[in-house]
């Protein structure tokens, strides 16, 4: 059984309640009862029950009869709706850690530049359009690291410090790419079963690139970037006199590497059929030494034996 108070509430309000303005501002909100209008006082006119029937109104839950009170929802703070909304989108598209992931008409950019990463990430969109991870310490591009990014259409792997590309590194890109950027690296040998099968325009200027047969045969397959082409040089190289220069404009004059190699293999073949030739000459001259060798000591043996005298029939008289 209630109580009256004994004292009247001084204007209006109940004593120990907070106000409506409180309770709505968080800052009574321990005290603000559960299941009633919060501007409800003494008076408990007509702007407690608009307050009440107000959608949207903080912290205010339409009541049941008297001593039965409805379960009080979660508080949602201010902006809460926004935040569940970007929460959600997070769960139907991941961002990798310290990137930025913007995401128009359903395609997604993926931002990680300069981010510090070691190695790539493996949570990235899969319907990331563009991939950009320039400016880290990536040294290594493993196989399948790109694998399920069916709609990738962009990837920057520039200023990096990569010096091994793994042969299935860039596998289920070949059909979509349309650039991939590898310059400011470390590479010194073209993985011709990486680059061989991808459509997309390389950019491989401001790498310290070794200029030999197998680059040659590999710049073949590959769709360089015209951009950039000009910019790819030779820092070390099969002849001397082209280390530091242009790597296209040698290749343009008609200089083919392939051709010094070609000619060290020929002579090395030469060499060593000379070799065999040499060894079966050899061989048949010994052998015919030896048999004539055997030969002459075998007839001095026979000269060595003594001579046997041959008996003479007797004449048989003529009948």
């Amino acid at each position: 059984m209630l109580r009256a108070p004994r004292h009247p509430p001084e204007s209006g309000r109940s004593p120990g309640l907070p106000s409506a303005l409180s309770c709505r501002t968080g800052r009574s909100r321990s005290r603000c009862p559960v299941g009633r209008p919060l501007a409800q006082g003494a008076q408990g006119g007509r702007a407690g029950e608009e307050d009440a029937a107000a959608p949207g109104a903080a912290g205010v839950v339409s009541m049941g009869p008297v001593g039965r009170q409805s379960p009080a929802p979660l508080p949602v703070p201010a902006g809460g709706s926004c935040l569940i909304l970007l929460f959600c989108l997070r769960l139907g598209a991941p961002c990798p850690q310290s990137c930025q992931c913007p995401e128009h008409a359903g395609a997604v950019a993926v931002h990680c530049s300069a981010r510090g990463l070691q190695e790539i990430p493996r949570d990235i969109p899969a319907n990331a359009v563009l991939l950009k991870l320039d400016a880290n310490k990536i040294a290594h591009v493993p196989n399948g690291a790109f694998q399920h990014l069916n709609q990738l259409r962009e990837l920057d792997l520039s200023q990096n410090t990569i010096e091994t590309i793994g042969p299935a590194a860039f596998a289920g890109l070949a059909g979509g790419l349309r650039l991939l950027d590898l310059s400011h690296n470390r590479i010194r040998r073209i993985p011709k079963d990486a680059l061989g099968k991808l459509s997309a325009k390389i950019r491989l200027s401001h790498n310290p690139l070794h200029c030999e047969c197998a680059l040659q045969e590999a710049l073949w397959e590959l769709k360089l970037d015209p951009e950039s082409v000009d910019e790819i040089a030779c820092h070390t190289a099969a002849r001397e006199e082209y280390v530091g220069k242009p790597l296209i404009q040698a290749l343009d004059s008609g200089v083919s590497f392939c051709s010094t190699h070609h000619k060290t293999t020929d002579v090395a073949m030469l060499v060593t059929m000379f070799g065999w030739f040499a060894m079966v000459i050899t061989y048949v001259v010994y052998y015919v030494r030896q048999n004539q060798e055997d030969a002459r000591k075998h007839l001095e043996y026979l000269k060595s034996l003594p001579s046997a005298p041959v008996a003479k029939d007797p004449v048989s008289p003529v009948p």
